[in-house]
């Protein structure tokens, strides 16, 4: 009881001030924003040399004038989606859908009618907080939602937890993906899950490498493994930053039948696509991210792979 009184008497006063923040106006918002990316790029310098490493790495051809422009762009977008994230607490569902345009979704939305559930690809691009609207865009009756990572912060947890589900969209933590799409499956629901498959995985979850924006990476296979095994439609999310603070959505069929591509084909694909839209704007992805932290080098060094696709850690001599 101790315990919960506790956290109550620290989530309810942020979260309040979350709601009071909120209700000002998006482009006064967008004015600290700006402001708060001069802190953050040129006082702080938040990240610098992550960001400097892996914008070098993917665009070599760029001169450090070029390279130094995408990143001071990287740094206000990076504060618009901070601040859009506030902004999203009290935005109405009219609102949201002139600020998150979703394209393509007869092709979904025909693929559910007809009782295929669809796994969606996407990365961290554009705005993601605010692609949790898009249950609005779709058929109702449907069970959706997105996975996420629990945040270490019970409070914080729960503070966007309600940011992220208010509009529908049900957050899964990624322990429970296929434990709900189960539950779906047993009250004849057709599902709709999106995926934030550009992430870096732990080693003992490397199970595939590519070559992506020029630099050997370790892939998240989880979303193909999924799609497969419960013969869920797949699809990319293509996004494009229209204006400030407003996101352009289309939906992309990669395919209806995955469990006859070849293995690792629909991430390869996932990637491919994804690579497509970073280069088209490359300022609205998440380059702070510190994605080349796990080389294949130290991979092959440090692990194996038994018979049965595992990934063992090797012993020392």
């Amino acid at each position: 009881m101790l315990k919960k009184l506790k956290h109550n008497m620290i989530y309810w006063p942020l979260r309040v001030i979350w709601l009071a923040l909120s209700l000002l106006p998006l482009w006064l918002h967008h004015a600290f924003a700006w402001i708060l990316s001069i802190f953050l790029g040129d006082i702080l310098r938040y990240r610098n040399k992550v960001i400097t490493k892996n914008l070098t790495a993917t665009f070599p051809e760029k001169t450090p004038q070029e390279i130094s422009k995408i990143k001071h762009q990287f740094y206000l977008h990076f504060c618009d989606v901070f601040v859009e994230t506030i902004k999203y607490a009290t935005l109405s569902e009219k609102n949201i859908k002139k600020h998150v345009v979703f394209k393509g979704t007869d092709i979904v939305n025909e693929i559910l009618r007809e009782g295929q559930s669809v796994a969606m690809y996407l990365g961290h691009y554009g705005n993601w907080e605010w692609i949790t609207s898009i249950k609005k865009w779709i058929t109702p009756d449907i069970c959706g939602g997105q996975i996420y990572h629990p945040l270490e912060n019970a409070v914080f947890d729960r503070l966007f937890l309600n940011v992220r589900e208010r509009m529908g969209s049900q957050c899964i933590p990624m322990t429970e993906t296929v434990r709900w799409i189960i539950n779906a499956q047993r009250q004849g629901k057709p599902s709709m899950i999106g995926y934030i498959s550009d992430q870096v995985p732990t080693w003992n979850n490397i199970h595939h490498w590519l070559k992506v924006l020029n630099q050997t990476t370790p892939v998240f296979t989880g979303t193909e493994r999924i799609a497969r095994k419960f013969n869920h439609a797949v699809v990319y999310l293509d996004v494009i930053r229209v204006a400030r603070g407003y996101y352009q959505c289309e939906f992309k069929l990669i395919t209806r039948n995955p469990q006859e591509l070849p293995q690792h084909q629909l991430t390869d694909t996932f990637f491919e696509l994804l690579e497509q839209t970073i280069r088209r704007a490359p300022q609205y992805w998440l380059w702070s991210h510190n994605r080349w932290k796990r080389t294949y080098e130290e991979f092959s060094r440090r692990f194996s792979v038994d018979e049965n696709g595992h990934v063992v850690e090797r012993q020392p001599k």
